[in-house]
């Protein structure tokens, strides 16, 4: 699959991978297991589903606004800036959480992991000087 370069590709394809990942248990076209992130947009209010890779860390999913190493950040970060309020899809299950920005030492200590465990998160940041956002979504207690 060749990468998206307009912002149409890209929100075709999103909806091909949110399309294949709901229908198949969790599981992306490339065997991937990413989170399904609805967020309400900033400007428009709207809902708004986009896939991202994960990074599971105990009953934690990290996700990190790489953005593919662009410019800017990610829309889904803006949003969550504005409402943190998320709900999240991950391997078929979903629950509503509130995103938490990682800060300071737990920051430095969730971006070491994803560097060690995909090196292409090291690749992506060094496209950009800005700053990857890391966010924590948690799971409700059962």
């Amino acid at each position: 699959m060749t990468m998206p370069t307009t912002p149409e590709e890209w929100k075709d394809r999103n909806t091909q991978v949110i399309e294949h990942v709901r229908a198949n248990g969790g599981v992306s076209p490339s065997g991937s297991k990413p989170v399904l992130l609805t967020t309400v947009g900033a400007k428009t209010g709207r809902q708004h589903t986009v896939p991202l890779a994960c990074m599971p860390e105990g009953d934690r999913l990290i996700v990190f606004g790489s953005n593919m190493g662009g410019p800017r950040q990610p829309d889904w970060y803006y949003n969550i800036l504005k409402d943190p309020h998320v709900t999240v899809e991950y391997l078929g299950q979903q629950f509503e959480t509130t995103a938490q920005i990682a800060e300071g030492d737990e920051r430095t200590q969730l971006w070491a992991t994803a560097t060690e465990r995909s090196p292409i998160a090291a690749q992506h940041q060094a496209k950009t000087a800005r700053q990857f956002p890391i966010v924590i979504l948690t799971p409700p207690s059962t």
